[in-house]
């Protein structure tokens, strides 16, 4: 047996368990189908002497292949054929055994995994769908997602649970106080979009502090109501081309320049008021943020 034949049988032992992962991540038995035999590709081009965890290697494989595929979807602005609605002429999802297809992919795609799921599943980032059925579904360290979605295993770990209380419907219910504490910060942004320095000390804490960290050398701090004031009407543009976030669960603004992420302004609010700004534009940092963006 030469080395493509060995690495075709191997291919096989593995392919149930990668349809599996494919499917999860993309809703779809087609595309699970396409990211599969790429990673057979990207297999059979590759010298599989190298390899040392063959299993932990594909499934690495399809993970990126899946997030390439979701992210070209979201672009596209694509739902997935499994999520329209019903009457069109999108094929039904794979939720039960299939008459003919091998038994263990029928266990492998049948288990967990419901139409539900999917939907939900559906409405995730791109890299939070990755971490959740990696390391949920798949039991796949964070190490090794970190390093598909090309962020720490600590930002691999924020993903998936972030992912987590959206499948389980903790964040469906809005928290009374984040609306509050929402309302200040739109209320910051429109006196700094407005140039309204009086708006701005009436929303500011007497002894608010802003902290700017672009990454080279000391953050810079500034103390005071009026000071920041001041320096928040300087930054007036990033206050107009800024949108509501949430950076590990506190209030937020993010920046956004040509698709990437500029800075984050990250608000701590206590008694309707801010308390602390902390603006963080390092690009190395940027991200590696829990951030989630809001809609206006």
């Amino acid at each position: 047996m030469d080395e493509h034949e060995f690495l075709a049988e191997r291919f096989e032992e593995s392919r149930a368990h990668l349809q599996a992962v494919a499917y999860r991540m993309l809703g779809s038995s087609a595309d699970a189908d396409d990211a599969v035999q790429e990673a057979w590709i990207r297999l059979s081009r590759t010298d599989g002497r190298q390899i040392e965890n063959l299993g932990g290697w594909l499934t690495t494989v399809v993970g990126r292949v899946c997030l390439d595929m979701l992210r070209s979807r979201r672009s596209r602005r694509e739902e997935s054929l499994e999520a329209r609605v019903p009457g069109d002429d999108a094929p039904a999802p794979v939720l039960g055994p299939q008459p003919g297809s091998d038994p263990e992919q029928q266990a492998l795609v049948a288990d967990s995994v419901g139409l539900a799921l999917l939907v939900v599943l559906e409405t995730l980032d791109p890299a939070e769908r990755l971490a959740f059925v990696l390391h949920d579904m798949f039991a796949v360290p964070f190490d090794e997602i970190g390093r598909i979605v090309d962020r720490t295993p600590a930002a691999a770990r924020q993903l998936a649970s972030r992912a987590r209380r959206r499948v389980q419907g903790v964040d469906r219910l809005p928290d009374p106080d984040l609306i509050r504490k929402r309302e200040v910060v739109d209320a910051f942004l429109a006196a700094a979009r407005g140039g309204d320095f009086d708006a701005l000390v009436a929303v500011l804490d007497p002894d608010v502090v802003a902290r700017s960290d672009g990454g080279a050398g000391a953050p810079t701090v500034v103390r005071g109501a009026v000071s920041v004031a001041r320096q928040a009407i300087m930054f007036a543009p990033f206050a107009r081309s800024a949108q509501p976030a949430l950076v590990d669960g506190a209030p937020a603004v993010i920046s956004i320049t040509e698709g990437q992420r500029f800075s984050v302004m990250r608000f701590t609010i206590e008694r309707s008021r801010v308390v602390e700004l902390y603006v963080i534009n390092d690009p190395a940092r940027l991200p590696e943020l829990d951030l989630v963006v809001l809609n206006d």
